[in-house]
């Protein structure tokens, strides 16, 4: 049964052409929002002060309209307060649903007049409300600028990425590489069958030789330019989406970082931002899709609450009394001088930091959904953390991803930017591509949603049918969970290498930016990842058992392969491989002030035992 009475508070006889809305011209809080209203009616409906139009309407007392706002239909009927402001907005093509609910949604019309009374008898909090929480402008608000910023932003980060990664690629994945992917493709073709490229979906599949592999981060460093410089911006993160896809599958342990697949999945949804048009022109595009815009938001809701919650459900106590940081500093992969300094710093500060990145993932991105004001508040801490954490720590391009995601918190009242949109650019391509995001809305809001639940709840069981979707969409990394960091590492192992050619006298391996002679500080890498680097770290929380790959990393040494080589700061062995290769074990710890002031060392360190026996070609 409808909500709405079917009854007019009044009828006027002097009816207008149009329908009006009459509203308390003297009033602050009365003006800011109309201008609301009449974005969501366009020319659909007029808005008139009462004070300039109340003597044409006498049947109306004139008291009355001090009380509510006044609706007037061309049929005469007067609709008062809650009444008329739902019915004026389903003249509005995108509000006619707010109409609906008022009219068949149980409890709606109950609530919302009891609503529009408190604002009405209290407009000076209202105004006053209103100005804190949106500031002078309350208008719905358009992302023209936040758009471009963001799209040009992404450009330059996958540039980072296919540039970061080309310099490696030979080495890491490359015929003669650490984990050749011709041999991967090979086995994963032998074990799944012809499901393998379902399952693994990338363009190695059609050529897998090193110059394949430089073709794949040559074109995607060239398309990146042409995504910065606004050329077919569409198209281009498509093309750049199916790219870091291929490598990224491809890349096998190396390509496995959390900012990998955050890329990706920003780069998924990004597509539908962007304007499907030859040259990117913030001012002659047509507006942002509300449905990307809200699918990127998401996501950056969903990147943060998951890495805050996660640590505090990880059952890692550190997190809830607020010691995490006292480790932090010196057991993250590759920490950087200030995060030398950091970790001098009073007892209290880092449990002070520790909270303030327990709020900032956890309590901030609320703010994400909330009016102007917060919004922005929750860019500026978003951004303030990922400034700190690229100052203390290298996470390569994750800081600059976070923070591109984040922009699109501002909207352009705050960037003082006002859009010239041209109605005549909303071509199929666009609508299309609208009517697209709205399908991957539909098909991705149920999992996100789960994966949003199970960082608050670990344990829980997801749905049959929901599990099922999410094993689809897996393999393209377009739905993804995160969780940096959720149990803190509490000791900083680092493994040592060492090639000999009698077995007697050793000779040490040294990487270009891991930790490793006591006397070299910690240095900034990023945002380019040395991702050999980054996997001795991870090696180190486990055996050599745990990280096949690692047995490839000795094999190419104990074969002197050049490409593997070149990821290292030295070879030790430049004439001839060594006989034999070793790995020990190390626990490494950041030195004090006082301890490096008198030996000259940033860190120190205890020899823990063997991670590899004694290796050679003939016993491996």
């Amino acid at each position: 049964m409808p909500n709405m009475s079917p009854a007019p508070d009044f009828i006027v006889r002097a009816a207008p052409a149009k329908p009006v809305m009459l509203f308390d011209g003297d009033c602050h809080f009365c003006r800011h929002w109309i201008e609301r209203w009449r974005d969501a009616t366009g020319e659909h409906v007029d808005y008139i002060a009462y004070q300039e139009a109340a003597d044409r309407f006498s049947e109306i007392p004139r008291e009355s309209f001090t009380r509510a706002v006044h609706f007037i239909e061309p049929d005469g009927n007067v609709w008062i307060g809650a009444s008329g402001v739902f019915r004026s907005l389903g003249y509005g093509r995108s509000r006619s649903l707010l109409k609906v609910a008022y009219e068949r949604l149980p409890g709606f019309a109950v609530i919302s007049k009891v609503g529009y009374r408190f604002i009405a008898r209290h407009r000076g909090f209202a105004s006053a409300a209103t100005r804190l929480l949106w500031g002078d402008e309350v208008r719905r608000p358009s992302y023209f600028a936040a758009r471009e910023w963001f799209l040009r932003a992404l450009g330059a980060i996958y540039l980072i990425a296919f540039a970061s990664l080309w310099v490696q690629v030979d080495g890491l994945i490359g015929e003669r590489g650490i984990l050749p992917v011709r041999d991967f493709l090979t086995a994963a073709r032998g074990q799944l069958g012809a499901s393998a490229v379902a399952a693994l979906p990338t363009l190695c599949w059609l050529n897998s030789s090193n110059g394949f592999l430089h073709l794949l981060c040559g074109s995607g460093v060239a398309i990146s330019i042409l995504l910065i410089i606004g050329f077919a911006p569409a198209a281009s993160l498509a093309a750049l989406f199916a790219l870091y896809l291929s490598l990224t599958i491809a890349g096998q342990t190396f390509l496995s970082f959390q900012w990998d697949i955050l890329l990706l999945e920003t780069g998924f949804l990004a597509i539908f931002l962007a304007p499907a048009r030859l040259r990117f022109s913030a001012r002659n595009d047509p507006p942002p899709s509300r449905v990307a815009l809200f699918l990127l938001k998401l996501l950056l809701f969903k990147l943060m609450v998951m890495s805050g919650v996660t640590k505090l459900t990880s059952g890692d106590a550190s997190w809830w009394d607020l010691t995490a940081l006292n480790y932090h500093y010196e057991t993250q992969p590759l920490p950087t001088v200030v995060g030398w300094w950091a970790h001098q710093s009073p007892e209290w500060f880092r449990h002070f930091s520790t909270l303030f990145v327990l709020v900032v993932e956890s309590v901030v991105p609320f703010f994400i959904w909330a009016p102007r004001r917060l919004r922005s508040l929750a860019c500026a801490l978003l951004i303030a953390l990922q400034v700190l954490i690229a100052l203390t720590g290298n996470y390569c391009f994750f800081n600059l991803l976070t923070i591109a995601l984040s922009l699109l918190l501002i909207d352009d009242f705050a960037f003082r930017y006002t859009p010239v949109c041209n109605a005549t650019t909303e071509a199929f391509p666009n609508e299309f591509r609208k009517c697209v995001a709205t399908a991957v809305l539909i098909a991705t809001l149920p999992l996100n949603a789960m994966l949003i639940v199970s960082a608050f709840a670990p344990e829980c069981t997801w749905p049959t049918p929901l599990a099922a979707i999410y094993s689809f969409t897996e393999p393209f990394r377009i739905v993804n969970g995160y969780g940096l960091f959720r149990v803190m590492t509490k000791t900083r192992a680092e493994i040592e290498i060492e090639g000999s050619d009698d077995g007697v006298g050793w000779r040490r391996y040294d990487f270009k930016w891991k930790p490793g002679a006591l006397g070299e500080p910690p240095r900034w890498v990023a945002p380019h990842q040395p991702r050999l680097d980054w996997q001795m770290w991870f090696a180190a929380l486990g055996t050599y058992r745990d990280n096949p790959w690692f047995l490839h990393l000795v094999e190419s040494l104990l074969t002197n392969r050049s490409t593997v080589l070149g990821l290292l700061a030295t070879n030790p062995f430049p004439t001839a491989p060594p006989r034999y290769v070793r790995a020990t074990l190390y626990e490494y710890h950041f030195t004090t002030e006082a301890e490096r002031r008198a030996s000259g060392h940033w860190w120190k360190r205890e020899a823990r035992g063997e991670y590899l026996p004694t290796a050679s070609l003939g016993n491996r």
